[in-house]
């Protein structure tokens, strides 16, 4: 490597700008009947891809109360957010003055128990119920897609344990 090109490299690394940090939530649903899993997807308002709800740190809140916030502001569910972190995943975002940045976004799951009719961003975004997969195979970024099949794994294992629980705590064990 050149003098010159060293240079131009060191220049622009001191110039670049960590990413930015966003808070956001899978959400989920298991159906009662079937004990399918749903996860919630929804579009972005600009460029119409899927996306989930995530939104910028706000004072006062931890990151996983932001993702809760933003999941009801953004597609107007609410539920229990787990305060563990599922993972991250990174994107670019174009800012409303056009600049493009990085950013990180800290994910948490939601499991979704209510629904609002009306919401701060209703009508501004199609939202869908869809399977993990349908989830993966939908988002554009690769690392959010690994997160949705990450969480599938993990909450199926939750949710086969808490099924052999409860069946085992429904039977008795015969008298000698």
């Amino acid at each position: 490597m050149t003098l010159l090109a060293r240079l131009a490299s060191d220049v622009q690394l001191m110039f670049r700008r960590p990413p930015r940090q966003q808070y956001g939530a899978i959400c989920y649903r298991v159906k009662k009947k079937s004990g399918d899993v749903e996860v919630l997807l929804m579009t972005s308002r600009d460029t119409g891809r899927w996306v989930i709800p995530k939104g910028w740190p706000m004072t006062g809140k931890c990151a996983h109360e932001v993702a809760a916030q933003e999941a009801f502001e953004e597609a107007g569910v609410r539920g229990a957010v787990e305060t563990e972190t599922l993972g991250a995943y990174s994107y670019s975002k174009i800012l409303r003055d056009g600049v493009q940045v990085a950013c990180k976004v800290q994910v948490y799951a939601i499991e979704v128990t209510e629904m609002a009719k009306n919401f701060k961003e209703k009508g501004e975004r199609r939202i869908e119920w869809v399977s993990f997969d349908e989830a993966a195979g939908r988002v554009r970024e690769p690392e959010l897609r690994g997160l949705f099949l990450a969480f599938k794994r993990k909450l199926t294992e939750r949710l086969s344990a808490q099924a052999v629980k409860q069946g085992s705590a429904g039977k008795q064990i015969p008298a000698e």
